[in-house]
């Protein structure tokens, strides 16, 4: 480092690096290791850094990239909203279904791409921008099952009437796409989800995960 850097700001980025590394986040003590300082220093830094939603920490105390990262382009979200459109779009129409991109912020699952089909009577309306705890629902449980098995092979997660009654859902997390938790879903009213919906929202997740790598 020269004289004209600051040694805080460059432990500050390059946390952020590693955690954008990492698809399962990092504890303060592995952080410590990678960083070469001691707790009290990464301590510091991920509570600045959480203060502007940079950084979030699960439950488990795990630290990972906030969508704050997101905020600070404000044409990120209109970026990440048009890659994942094509899929969503598709996903809809072949459904029947309400489509929709669902990302990790803080302790709530955030809708943050929302496509209606075009030729139901009816549908469920649900917005970008609606809120939900990670637990409920089938947006928000993708995610914790992909948490809880980061290896397996996706799959996909079925919800009835948590949300919504009469509503019920299918999502498969995004898998490979760096520093970002979420999931594609559908919901539906309906008093079950078909069969072929599931393998379908799978699908639908590889697609948009490929188009945000």
């Amino acid at each position: 480092m020269t004289a004209e850097t600051s040694q805080t700001l460059d432990r500050g980025l390059r946390v952020l690096k590693l955690l954008a590394d990492t698809d399962h986040g990092l504890t303060v003590t592995e952080l410590s290791t990678k960083l070469g300082v001691n707790r009290t220093v990464v301590y510091r830094l991920l509570a600045t850094l959480e203060q502007h939603a940079l950084v979030r920490r699960d439950l488990g105390g795990r630290a990972r990239v906030g969508l704050g990262v997101l905020r600070l382009g404000r044409q990120v979200h209109p970026l990440v909203r048009e890659a994942a459109l094509p899929a969503l779009r598709s996903l809809a129409e072949e459904i029947g279904a309400t489509a929709h991109l669902t990302l990790v912020d803080g302790t709530e699952a955030l809708a943050v791409a929302v496509v209606e089909p075009t030729w139901t009577d009816y549908h469920v309306a649900y917005r970008a921008g609606f809120r939900h705890p990670l637990d409920r629902g089938a947006a928000g449980r993708a995610i914790l099952a992909a948490r809880r098995a980061p290896a397996a092979e996706p799959a996909y997660t079925l919800t009835q009437g948590e949300l919504e009654t009469g509503a019920c859902g299918a999502a498969a997390p995004l898998v490979g796409v760096t520093g970002v938790e979420g999931s594609v879903g559908v919901v539906m009213l309906a008093d079950s989800v078909p069969e072929r919906v599931g393998p379908r929202v799978v699908e639908a997740a590889r697609e948009v995960a490929e188009a945000l790598r």
